[in-house]
Order: structure tokens, then sequence, then C-alpha cells
């Protein structure tokens, strides 16, 4: 499992950094969680709140977005978004 995630303001995309984890133990949520703290570790920001929007988004197209709202402490970014390649 790979995944991307990009910290984005605007149109402009401040940093990107990406995560892959080669063994497929433990079940698909445990590599997923996985992924996304360290693809929050390598940029640097705290792991948002998943909500139930980001579950449909990420079931449908493998991809999902956080914004501003769903961190505890202010960001400099408009939205971070994932995107897992398998």
């Amino acid at each position: 499992m790979r995944m991307t995630g990009k910290l984005i303001k605007g149109t402009v995309i401040l940093d990107e950094k990406a995560y892959e984890i080669d063994d497929d133990t433990g079940t698909y949520q445990d590599r997923l969680e996985k992924c996304l703290v360290e693809i929050c570790s390598l940029l640097n920001i705290e792991v948002p709140m998943w909500l139930n929007k980001n579950t449909r988004e990420f079931v449908r197209f493998r991809r999902t977005s956080f914004y501003s709202d769903q961190f505890f402490n202010p960001v400099i970014f408009e939205r971070f978004e994932i995107r897992v390649e398998s």
C-alpha cells in the first residue's frame, strides 16, 4: 500500500510526501491508519479527525480531503488530501 499526502492552499501544493508499506500484515484498516499517521508525521502535522464524509469519499475514490475544521490546532493550509495507490 502506498499513500501520498498533499498540503494545499488555494491552487498551490505547499508540500507533498509519500509513504509505502510493503507487507500485508494486519487488516486493511490497520495499514491505512499506519500510513495516515506516518504521512502526517512526515508533513509535520497532527492527525486529523476522520469523519463519515472521509469514509464515503475514500471508499468511492480511494482519496479524501481533510479541512482546517478537522484539526484541533490552527493550520497554515486549506486542505490536506490523501490518496492510496495499491
